[in-house]
């Protein structure tokens, strides 16, 4: 059976980025297991989404027709990530851990798909999120330990994806850490262990 990945990448630090290795290592036994999976890749390091706008702000609750062309412009990209989102079966998002929380450019993105009337509704009964049957795979990387111990509650950015996607209709969502990055007693033992992780993990 095909499915569509889409990989995120948020950390400016390339091949030897904690986040991407370890989002890596769970593209290759995702495709491993599916090898009619579709991988596309979204680096938001390099080609990060504008920030909202007040032109994107009206647009969202004006009609299309009566859009001005700054509105449609400032949409296109909305429309364009939500589509990607929306075609693809499982997201896979590397995540940095930076200050407590996730980084901008990926607070951008998830502005821009955060949308009424697209990725999510309002009715009688409260808001209801439209994206369904989809799975996320979150790989955070940190140089403290945040999973466990004194810091634990500092670490801001598990608990607001897993509550915006969960908004946005997404509860299917696996996270995995390499931490300890920046501590000399856990550092060179860092990857390999979450790298086991993924392996030990039954996709």
């Amino acid at each position: 059976m095909s499915q569509k990945i889409l990989r995120i990448i948020t950390s400016t630090n390339g091949d030897t980025s904690f986040s991407n290795q370890l989002s890596k290592a769970v593209i290759e036994k995702l495709t491993a297991s599916n090898p009619e999976t579709e991988v596309q890749t979204l680096d938001l390091s390099k080609t990060p989404l504008p920030y909202l706008t007040n032109s994107h702000i009206s647009a969202v609750y004006a009609p299309a027709e009566s859009h001005t062309p700054e509105q449609a412009e400032a949409l296109k990209y909305s429309d364009e990530a939500i589509k990607t989102l929306m075609e693809s079966d499982v997201i896979v998002i590397g995540v940095p851990l930076y200050n407590f929380g996730i980084p901008a450019v990926l607070k951008g993105w998830i502005d821009q798909i955060a949308r009424a009337g697209k990725t999510f509704s309002y009715s009688e009964s409260g808001p209801k999120g439209l994206l369904t049957d989809k799975k996320v795979f979150l790989s955070i990387a940190s140089g403290a330990i945040f999973s466990e111990g004194p810091y634990k509650s500092y670490d801001f950015s598990e608990s607001y994806l897993r509550t915006v996607f969960g908004f946005l209709g997404i509860t299917d969502i696996t996270t995995f850490r390499v931490e300890g990055t920046a501590i000399p007693d856990f550092a060179a033992n860092a990857l390999p262990k979450a790298l086991s992780s993924v392996e030990e993990f039954a996709f």
